[in-house]
């Protein structure tokens, strides 16, 4: 017999069209807290519980070291449940109506300079054998498009047009979206194909990133591959696909790109979201102002 969760997953899969990572970290979410509440109230019905009930979950996994914005997200879980259970009328009133969220504090996430950038390309150009091609073009990607990690994992073969120098990306909430790839990559998809066509056994065939086994990637793979090369050219404290994708909008904006063609590229539904990384571009454009300005000089 389907339950509300199953109701719930299915609403986030097929009409929110939510990535199977997020639907999961929701359901998990939930999941968490009919545990707590079956172990604390003897009770593990997520429908009927009430604010204190919650409360108590919060009070308990602060009191456990998680940090207010991974507290933040699983409330975020349950708030989005509870929303959908009054949407089909299986409650009332949402317990999380008059629920604030723990304040967090804004981490800046630092870019790479474009030095970094040109020191770990040139620290994967030496290797040339399958891995080595593959991980050059992974990176050069990431900074070239500022696609997400979960989008380049997601790309296959047929996504890749390079006699009109493109690929289609699959985003957030299944939106399509095309990207321009420079000449000089799309040179380097020539001498990945290649290598990737000479791998001895190929398993997930459509897609266009394969581990040497012929697997597809995952994320914890992208991600290691990531913060190993720039953890030997940067002592930056993040080091992660996020912050690359970071350095190229960052990047754009500094050499004089436009915020909407930089929402455009990262696949923004809205500009509130791309101005998170005008922060960099602030600062360039302080000093270019300081430099410029008769008075910046005194």
């Amino acid at each position: 017999m389907a339950t509300n969760k199953d109701a719930f997953r299915d609403y986030l899969q097929l009409e929110k069209k939510y990535s199977v990572h997020t639907v999961t970290a929701y359901c998990n979410d939930i999941t968490s807290f009919e545990l707590f509440n079956a172990a604390h109230f003897d009770q593990s019905n997520a429908e009927q519980v009430n604010y204190n009930q919650i409360r108590s979950w919060i009070v308990s996994l602060v009191d456990a070291g998680v940090s207010n914005t991974s507290v933040n997200r699983k409330m975020a879980s349950l708030k989005a449940f509870y929303k959908f259970l009054l949407k089909t009328k299986q409650i009332q009133i949402s317990p999380l109506l008059k629920h604030k969220a723990l304040k967090t504090q804004k981490l800046l996430q630092i870019p790479f300079s474009e030095k970094e950038v040109v020191d770990v390309l040139g620290m994967v150009q030496s290797a040339g054998d399958f891995e080595g091609i593959r991980n050059k073009l992974i990176i050069d990607l990431f900074y070239t498009t500022g696609i997400r990690r979960a989008e380049l994992i997601g790309l296959k073969i047929a996504n890749v047009d390079l006699s009109n120098s493109t690929v289609k990306v699959l985003g957030k909430r299944n939106k399509e979206r095309i990207l321009p790839i420079l000449p000089v990559i799309k040179q380097q998809f020539l001498f990945y194909l290649k290598e990737r066509a000479s791998l001895l056994f190929i398993e997930d065939w459509d897609y266009l990133f394969l581990t040497k086994k012929g697997l597809k990637l995952n994320d914890s793979f992208v991600y290691r591959l990531i913060n190993s090369y720039f953890s030997a050219v940067s002592e930056k404290v993040k080091k992660s696909p996020h912050i690359l994708r970071h350095t190229f909008a960052t990047h754009l904006l500094n050499n004089g790109a436009d915020l909407n063609s930089v929402k455009e590229l990262l696949g923004h539904s809205s500009l509130a979201s791309t101005q998170i990384y005008t922060h960099s571009s602030l600062s360039e454009l302080k000093s270019v102002y300081k430099e410029a300005h008769p008075r910046g000089r005194k």
